[in-house]
């Protein structure tokens, strides 16, 4: 079965993204084989605040990767790389889970990550904690979420000072 895992970097003090959705302070590591990890995927499933910043930056969709993206605002004639789904997350997913292919990248979005894990649908959470402190942002998880318990099932440490830290849900 195909796992939904929930790949993203964040801020020492917990943000995925600074106060006005900005990524600049994530810094890339050359010793990360980004290519490996790109290989791992070939879904990738974001929300509608990451996919907007995504499409903004001319990143709509990833080559090799179909894109699905959550919004019920969103128009698909608007956006036809890819994939819009405006209802029924959970059975997509879970669909999606049990179709053959490679695992599914949950790529950013705090408030689509809390609703999956809620829903039992993300199976490991995978962080890349960078060694800055920005204050304020998009934090990793919600005020208003539950409780997620995890079990560390890998970890590294990078010359950067970059730590990469694997989960994995339940």
């Amino acid at each position: 079965m195909r796992r939904i895992r929930y790949v993203v970097a964040m801020s020492l003090d917990g943000y995925i993204a600074g106060p006005n959705g900005e990524a600049d302070w994530i810094t890339m590591d050359p010793e990360i084989d980004f290519g490996a990890l790109f290989a791992q995927f070939d879904t990738i499933v974001v929300g509608r605040k990451t996919f907007a910043g995504l499409a903004a930056a001319g990143r709509g969709s990833m080559p090799g990767m179909s894109t699905i993206v959550f919004s019920r605002t969103l128009q698909p004639a608007d956006h036809p790389e890819v994939a819009i789904v405006a209802d029924g997350q959970r059975e997509v997913l879970t669909n999606l889970k049990n179709s053959p292919g490679k695992d599914i990248w949950l790529f950013g979005g705090g408030a689509l990550f809390a609703s999956l894990a809620a829903d039992g649908l993300v199976d490991t959470v995978e962080v890349a904690v960078i060694p800055i402190l920005l204050g304020a942002g998009v934090p990793l998880l919600s005020a208003s979420a539950s409780r997620i318990k995890m079990t560390l099932t890998g970890h590294k440490i990078y010359k950067t000072g970059i730590v990469s830290l694997e989960y994995s849900i339940g």
